[in-house]
């Protein structure tokens, strides 16, 4: 299955929910390219900018991460919010 060549990731603090459920704005945003290799999660690995993530290409789920080499902090999450060849994300 071909999937996209780049995705752009947002850091994002979980308790920065708006009042409506949304997630808040992000705190860091990355820019990763497909690395050739699969991780350990069985999907396409993708890194740049300090971040490594495993990416679902069918539902743009990251299923695994790390940022500057350190797992994920609690209360934080990762979202994928534009993958190579689309338009930005409006923010």
């Amino acid at each position: 299955m071909s999937h996209p060549q780049r995705y752009e990731l947002l850091l994002i603090p979980d308790h920065s929910r708006t009042r409506s459920g949304a997630p808040g704005r992000p705190i860091r945003s990355a820019i990763v390219a497909a690395t050739g290799e699969t991780g350990a999660s069985g999907y396409p690995r993708y890194a740049g900018e300090g971040m490594e993530a495993d990416v679902d290409p069918a539902t743009r789920t990251v299923e695994a991460v790390l940022i500057d080499g350190e797992e994920l902090d609690y209360g934080m999450s990762v979202q994928v919010v534009g993958a190579e060849g689309e338009l930005p994300a409006a923010r």
